[in-house]
């Protein structure tokens, strides 16, 4: 059984007890967040697709951990102009772990 979900405008796919990194939570570890923006379920050879959503299902994740990216390095060049700019940015990341997935 899966479900790919849309969560803070991107799309996972959730299985059980499956690990998913998503931009950073404000929320305490091992905390427990319901996500009812269901796009799609399959569970044994049956598909259930929303329009946009599949009504009453849901996916139970919990809080694992928050951790920042690798660097990522913007270097800006223009010849002849001396005009050379470097700019850093590591972005943050929560991982959730598939506790179950709901369908009504």
């Amino acid at each position: 059984m899966y479900a790919l979900v849309e969560y803070k405008g991107k799309q996972y796919k959730a299985e059980k007890d499956a690990l998913i990194q998503v931009d950073k939570i404000d929320a305490e570890k091992g905390s427990t967040i319901d996500i009812d923006t269901v796009l799609l379920v399959s569970s044994d050879g049956s598909v259930s697709v929303g329009a946009p959503y599949v009504k009453g299902a849901k996916v139970r994740v919990v809080v694992e951990d928050s951790f920042k990216d690798g660097k990522v390095i913007v270097y800006k060049y223009k010849s002849k102009k001396d005009y050379h700019r470097t700019i850093g940015h590591r972005q943050q990341y929560t991982t959730v772990r598939v506790q179950e997935i709901v369908v009504a």
